[in-house]
């Protein structure tokens, strides 16, 4: 299928790793000229030096002064894909308010910096995505990392928000909703969460899905492919239709059907 995204632009932040790297590989595959930005250039060239079509740029998007950087750099784009977050297990009563600011800052703050100032060109010139990469905790908090799962409802309402700006034009504004995807860390995480006192990869995986997420139908990890193959669709002039979306791609995992 022919995406028709050739020649487009696009800004990809947490673009050099996990579903943003996959991301970024699907975007350019199809043509997609995408920009990167990273607070490594050796990471970054490490990571896309085999992917066509790509830009980077050392900045970081979890702050303002990153985000003013990229804005001064790429200060017009066909795409926006908000991916950059961060994540960790903590007990409630242990999160700290730096914490809490940390968490903020980086998952909504990002996307709200580069969308205040990309939203309205697109806007002005009738055409153009803006994509938040959300997850299934925006909707299922998980107990394990509440401020985590603040931050992705905060995406959802950001991105509402904004699709309802849209109307009558040929902007879109949408969330994606993976479930645990298999990306750079989440080994360590399931380790971390895991009764065993060394469990092999397999084994906290296992046990993840069994005790954590069990209403997953999946009951594996999902591959950063397939949540990107979903995104570059949605990135796409053929997913016209498709605004103000929370987009599931979480393997089942949420039980209601709205």
């Amino acid at each position: 299928m022919d995406l028709q995204l050739k020649g487009k632009t696009a800004l990809v932040t947490g673009g050099s790793a996990g579903i943003g790297l996959a991301i970024t590989k699907s975007l350019a595959a199809e043509g997609v000229i995408v920009t990167v930005p990273g607070r490594s250039q050796k990471k970054l060239e490490e990571a896309l030096k085999d992917v066509p079509h790509v830009r980077t740029l050392v900045a970081d998007a979890g702050t303002v002064e990153g985000c003013e950087a990229i804005i001064a750099a790429v200060p017009n784009t066909d795409i926006l894909v908000n991916n950059l977050g961060i994540y960790e297990p903590k007990e409630f009563a242990e999160i700290t308010d730096a914490d809490w600011y940390k968490l903020f800052e980086v998952n909504v703050m990002s996307g709200v910096r580069l969308a205040r100032h990309y939203f309205p060109l697109m806007l002005a010139k009738n055409d153009g995505r803006i994509l938040f990469i959300s997850s299934e905790s925006s909707i299922m908090t998980p107990p394990e990392m509440v401020h985590y799962g603040m931050t992705k409802s905060a995406q959802l309402a950001v991105a509402r928000g904004l699709a309802e700006r849209t109307k009558g034009t040929r902007v879109t504004v949408n969330s994606i909703l993976p479930g645990p995807t298999r990306s750079e860390g989440i080994v360590e995480f399931l380790q971390k969460m895991s009764s065993a006192p060394n469990p092999t990869p397999e084994q906290a995986e296992q046990e993840f899905f069994e005790k954590h997420r069990s209403s997953s139908l999946l009951q594996r990890l999902i591959e950063d492919s397939e949540i990107a193959s979903l995104v570059s669709y949605i990135a796409s002039p053929l997913s016209a239709a498709t605004n103000g979306a929370a987009l599931r791609a979480e393997g089942g995992l949420l039980r209601s059907i709205f």
